[in-house]
């Protein structure tokens, strides 16, 4: 009887969620209570809604009392959803004071929610009032910019507090106007100071860096902050990770857990930057971060590394998409590194390449590429070449490859035009192709190889040919009017005979 009673209970039982759950009959007068607030328009059958869930929930268990996180299902409240202009699943928008503010561009993890709302809410530079306020906030897993000013109406706090609104969506910013907080950081009048996240404390960079320029202004603030902010080697998150590329950046990838495992995440660091160090200061331009591996699968996908190693992975990728990878194992004393990062300044490193096998036959209306015979292809100078971008898994491309294969023997004949194709997921799509979705495709003309054509044209074979005889550097030959031609000059023969 008591096992029924239990029973009972548990089937009873509802889980409290800490996301607020709005309705078209709430949403406009809720949503006001609130300086600002982060809305999830979703729809329950919605994949990426469902992988969302879990670190929505525990964001908004983490913000209670700081920032409301709240949900409206698009399905049951079409009016709120059609209000806000929703037409993708999940979208997320930050609300403030019952008005939206804009979309929500963030992180999608519970960590990264949390740490860009709390910079969103309130001002974007926090006013300390003493030393316990001080390190408080200086004690946080990301660095902080500390501006200290004696004058509060100073001309120099004004360009601090504009730089801090500019950039509060990625950084943390606090000042102070104490006298005694000025003198125990050694502040003589004004000044701005980085402090490191003290777990990234390290020997070889000082934990703090100080502002040195003799001018206040908002644009040399931020660019004193974006060019130290990171120190030499910085812990590389999927909340920061766009912050760091579009660089030069070497990453060693590991068991990286500042949570669960400082002192082993800090034992490869340090090697790192030991290393790393040795060749900044000879002048080298190239930037370090180090990485868990398992929250950068993709990453060792593309450059092909196996995550079950038990010592850093290294990688290179640079600014313009190049790749190389370290081969030699990651040693301890650190002589590995050392030769791959003489050997890529050297310039001796080969490129690698995500590459499919060449085909071993390759007559096909349709050429295959890959990324081992794109240049031999597709950047052959005396060829035009419209290629398409698929994924195997594509309903879009797999509907087009027949219409494809059309256009290709349409202009088999044609010795001066190229129509190929290439799986992007399976191979690297080289600059200055980009390639967000499929299928994409792009015409490369004949002596412009650096400056191909996104096509943006009808998916039918006459759309396409129509295109290519505007765009194609010679007369296109397309061999159904060569053999209407040569049917109407047999009819003609034959009349006169």
């Amino acid at each position: 009887m008591l096992r029924v009673i239990f029973l009972a209970a548990l089937t009873g039982f509802t889980w409290a969620s800490d996301v607020l759950d709005y309705t078209d009959d709430d949403f406009e007068s809720k949503i006001g209570d609130h300086g600002l607030a982060l809305v999830e328009f979703f729809a329950p059958w919605c994949g990426h809604c469902k992988r969302l869930a879990p670190e929505y929930e525990k964001a908004a268990t983490q913000l209670k009392g700081i920032v409301p996180l709240a949900k409206v299902d698009c399905t049951a409240n079409s009016n709120t959803c059609s209000k806000y202009g929703v037409n993708g699943y999940p979208t997320l928008k930050i609300f403030r004071d019952g008005e939206e503010s804009g979309p929500y561009d963030g992180p999608r993890t519970a960590d990264g929610i949390v740490s860009f709302l709390k910079k969103q809410a309130g001002p974007a530079s926090v006013e300390l009032k003493d030393e316990a306020a001080l390190e408080k906030f200086i004690s946080d897993q990301d660095a902080s910019v500390v501006g200290f000013f004696a004058d509060d109406k100073s001309t120099a706090q004004a360009e601090f507090l504009k730089a801090a609104s500019a950039l509060r969506d990625n950084y943390r910013f606090a000042h102070t106007n104490s006298e005694a907080l000025l003198q125990s950081h050694g502040v003589d009048g004004e000044g701005v100071i980085l402090f490191r996240p003290p777990r990234l404390n390290n020997k070889f960079e000082d934990n703090t860096v100080k502002y040195s320029e003799d001018k206040y202004s908002s644009a040399k603030i931020k660019r004193f902050i974006q060019d130290n902010i990171f120190g030499i080697c910085p812990h590389m998150t999927q909340d920061n990770r766009d912050q760091m590329r579009g660089k030069d950046l070497l990453v060693a990838y590991y068991d990286v857990d500042y949570h669960r495992n400082p002192k082993g995440s800090n034992y490869w660091r340090n090697r790192v930057m030991k290393v790393a160090k040795s060749f900044l200061d000879q002048g080298k331009k190239l930037n370090f971060a180090v990485a868990n591996k398992g929250a950068f699968r993709d990453d060792l996908s593309e450059f092909g590394l196996d995550e079950g190693s038990d010592v850093p992975l290294v990688a290179i990728r640079t600014s313009k998409g190049d790749k190389y990878v370290m081969t030699e194992e990651f040693s301890t004393d650190g002589k590995a590194l050392q030769r791959f990062l003489e050997d890529y300044f050297d310039g001796k490193l080969k490129r690698y390449l995500k590459s499919e096998p060449i085909p071993e036959n390759n007559d096909g209306p349709v050429k295959v590429v890959v990324a081992e015979n794109f240049d031999s292809i597709v950047n052959d100078d005396s060829k035009d070449v419209l290629i398409e971008f698929y994924a195997p898994w594509c309903g879009h491309c797999k509907n087009l490859e027949p219409k494809f294969n059309e256009l290709g023997e349409k202009l088999a004949g044609d010795p001066n035009v190229v129509i190929a194709k290439m799986d992007a997921t399976a191979n690297d799509v080289p600059s200055p192709y980009e390639v967000s979705g499929f299928p994409t495709l792009y015409f490369a003309p004949a002596g412009r190889k650096m400056s191909p054509k996104k096509y943006e044209g009808g998916r039918e074979v006459s759309d396409f040919i129509s295109y290519l005889k505007r765009e194609a550097s010679n007369p296109l030959v397309v061999e159904e009017e060569t053999k209407k031609k040569k049917k109407k000059k047999d009819d003609d023969d034959k009349i006169e005979l």
